[in-house]
């Protein structure tokens, strides 16, 4: 057996040319390695440096929302105290529920602006609206509150009375986003409204699975008044976001997107989301009255695409009896409507 002879080795050109080749990449690739290394070094420390920086930004606004973000007035109060949302929900002076901590949760709002001489479409309008899932707020604008106290469901409901205001004025007062937040779902209807084809949990099932923010019942085109045709009920038809109208003004195609050919509803029973409301609050002036006109900015409410999250629903829907407002209607037009 040879032995490996180290001078031999040196001594061939070809071999020290080899070696001087191997010794040139290597150096090249520990070169290449620690230069590479340094950058990475530095790029690492940059990139630890700028998340101090944002993890301090975000700490130094996380603590000073706490101060800041804190509704005005509450800033001397221990944290854990303030609250900063309500309810409607009644609190009896004496009961058991109370001290069981049982009260009742109601998930949507039902708020109706009324007069004594709509007393039994409203009466009918309220029971449709199962007990358990709605809190019901009566807006009295003719100042008639004690002659409501024979109905069934008088008692559970909430009356706010003020002659001669309107629905508007009533909610721009009295339905503070932060006082219905614990609300899904607010209904806000006038009373002439017909409800014997509406079922409040089946229309909001609709609403629901459709994504819909801001919504209302489709009316029924052969009792209801109908001013605008996107709020007719379609039959054979679940629900609906925009019209087709190709004569006379105002034409709507499936290239519409601004109301009222697509994305709009209508004033006299709107429905609206929690965070559509949050936005439509803020919407309602403080002189409105009939809100004319606040139907077609409810789009900036819509949370998103007003073409997708405003609709009709038809399979639920309604009659506008078209009554005049604030008492001054032919009651002998409800009466018989309701007894036909």
């Amino acid at each position: 057996m040879k032995s490996f002879n180290c001078a031999s080795v040196m001594s061939d050109p070809k071999s020290r040319s080899c070696l001087c080749s191997l010794f040139i990449v290597a150096s090249l690739i520990c070169g290449a390695y620690f230069i590479s290394s340094a950058f990475i070094s530095k790029e690492y420390k940059d990139r630890f440096s700028r998340w101090e920086v944002i993890n301090m930004l975000q700490n130094s606004k996380s603590k000073m929302c706490k101060v800041q973000c804190r509704p005005p007035g509450s800033e001397a109060l221990p944290q854990a105290i303030v609250v900063k949302t309500s309810n409607l929900e009644m609190r009896p002076l004496w009961s058991d529920s109370v001290k069981n901590g049982n009260l009742e949760q109601y998930s949507n709002l039902l708020a109706i602006a009324v007069g004594i001489k709509q007393k039994k479409i409203v009466d009918r309008i309220v029971k449709k609206f199962p007990a358990r899932d709605f809190v019901v707020m009566l807006f009295h604008y003719d100042g008639i509150v004690d002659e409501w106290r024979d109905l069934e469901w008088s008692d559970r409901a909430i009356h706010v009375s003020a002659v001669n205001q309107t629905k508007w004025w009533f909610a721009k007062r009295f339905l503070h986003p932060d006082i219905v937040a614990e609300y899904n779902y607010i209904f806000l209807w006038d009373e002439d409204l017909g409800v014997d084809n509406f079922d409040p949990r089946q229309y909001l099932s609709i609403v629901e699975d459709e994504g819909l923010e801001i919504s209302q019942p489709a009316l029924d085109p052969v009792k209801s008044e109908v001013h605008h045709q996107i709020t007719a009920r379609r039959r054979n038809s679940r629900m609906h976001r925009r019209i087709y109208k190709f004569k006379g003004s105002g034409r709507c195609d499936g290239r519409s997107t601004a109301p009222p050919c697509i994305g709009w509803v209508e004033m006299m029973a709107p429905v609206f989301s929690r965070a559509a409301w949050r936005c439509a609050w803020y919407m309602i002036q403080n002189d409105l009255i009939h809100a004319w006109g606040l139907d077609m900015q409810l789009g900036y409410c819509a949370q998103g695409d007003r073409m997708k999250n405003v609709g009709v629903v038809d399979a639920q829907y309604i009659v506008h009896l078209g009554l005049p407002t604030l008492g001054a209607m032919a009651e002998n037009e409800a009466i018989k409507f309701y007894s036909s």
